[in-house]
């Protein structure tokens, strides 16, 4: 017999007063008036507990941010993007909606956007590496990706290990030492030289295991380069691609977005591309970097820089083309240099090898164009010799 039906029969067959009834239970005699009452108008039926839960909840997320919430769900991963509960937390709070990430997660959970899976180990317990400051070390890889046509490209990609800011991320028929040398310096550029990278042992990136197990190749002009500016080179070991962690995960998440956005092209890859890059680092929230964008960790705090060598004693190897005045462009020692080799040879392709201030250019024969004696308080480096 249930607390109801107690009081109740307490006044109906008992006989007994509202009054009574309370003081004999322990209960107001209120709720022994509103039971009774109850009893006439729905008989047997109030003898049922009723819910107490209130009528309404004034801290109930309003119907049109939980209808927000499942829109953003829906359209980012139309886009091909993240859209856990912190990714969409962060565009609502950006939007100016006040919601807690529990919260989202308890609407998607309620609308069965979230897919239930298996405890998995805390990401808490995980240790993670990750560089000091900004530019202390840069992550490259490059990946493969198939155009709707069918025709294979590759992509490669410059990370920073700090702040996972994406610095550079181009796609190409295929990647060759000069695509290394050519996007590392236009990422440097733009963002300052790392104090060092950190690479697969692609012979794009170095030729220590070159000929033989133990490694006997000369270094290649990623290597030289690298050299030249004093930044450390670390490479992962062989077929250990966890030691490059983070611009694996970019991986993932990039493909994700590239089925999403079919492109037919090269050109219209590299558009996608760039609009993935500016979305991952100015929009998208990390994990990692405790919910900040990568753009934001990238800037928070000063950047490393790399230590010149004093006696660098370096080779280093530069591809270029004779411009229509018969010059080259060449950056030494943090100054952009122009190297006369003369107009006969203007369209002409070259091969610029350089030691310390010696420079020679050849073309794709082997023939020597011209000689210079590097000055590093000039800008126009005029020929010593004649080839």
């Amino acid at each position: 017999m249930s607390k109801p039906e107690v009081l109740i029969k307490a006044v109906t067959v008992q006989k007994l007063s509202y009054g009574q009834v309370a003081r004999r239970y322990g209960v107001s005699k209120t709720l022994v008036h509103r039971l009774h009452h109850r009893w006439l108008e729905e008989g047997d039926a109030a003898f049922r507990p009723r819910s107490s839960a209130p009528h309404s909840n004034p801290n109930r997320v309003p119907g049109p941010l939980q209808a927000r919430v499942l829109e953003l769900r829906d359209q980012l991963t139309a886009d091909g993007l993240d859209a856990g509960p912190d990714t969409i937390h962060t565009h609502l709070l950006g939007e100016g909606h006040r919601i807690g990430r529990t919260t989202v997660w308890r609407i998607l959970t309620r609308a069965g956007k979230v897919t239930p899976q298996r405890q998995k180990r805390p990401k808490s317990s995980l240790l993670r590496f990750a560089a000091d400051r900004p530019n202390q070390m840069w992550q490259s890889d490059f990946t493969h990706w198939t155009l709707s046509t069918g025709a294979g490209v590759e992509i490669i990609g410059w990370l920073d290990d700090h702040s996972r800011y994406l610095l550079h991320l181009s796609a190409h028929r295929r990647v060759s030492g000069r695509t290394v040398t050519d996007t590392f310096t236009a990422a440097a550029d733009k963002h300052g030289y790392p104090a060092s990278t950190l690479t697969d042992n692609g012979m794009v990136y170095t030729t220590r295991y070159a000929g033989t197990i133990t490694g006997t190749g000369n270094p290649n002009a990623f290597e030289t380069l690298l050299a030249l500016y004093g930044i450390a080179q670390k490479n992962g070991l062989p077929y250990k691609p966890t030691t490059q962690g983070k611009i694996e995960r970019l991986w993932q998440t990039l493909k994700k977005h590239l089925h999403a956005h079919p492109a037919t092209t090269i050109e219209e890859l590299q558009v996608v591309l760039d609009g993935f890059r500016d979305y991952y680092n100015t929009q998208r929230p990390h994990r990692s970097i405790n919910r900040r964008t990568p753009a934001f960790a990238y800037e928070l705090i000063p950047k490393a820089s790399p230590t010149a060598p004093d006696d660098p004693n370096l080779w280093r190897v530069r591809y270029d083309r004779v411009d229509p005045g018969g010059k080259i462009s060449l950056r030494y020692a943090n100054r952009m240099m122009h190297l006369g080799i003369g107009r006969p040879h203007a369209g002409t392709d070259v091969i610029v090898l350089i030691h310390n201030t010696d420079a020679t250019v050849i073309d794709a024969d082997g023939t020597v164009l011209s000689e210079h004696e590097i000055d590093p308080e000039r800008t126009y480096q005029p020929q010593t010799k004649n080839g």
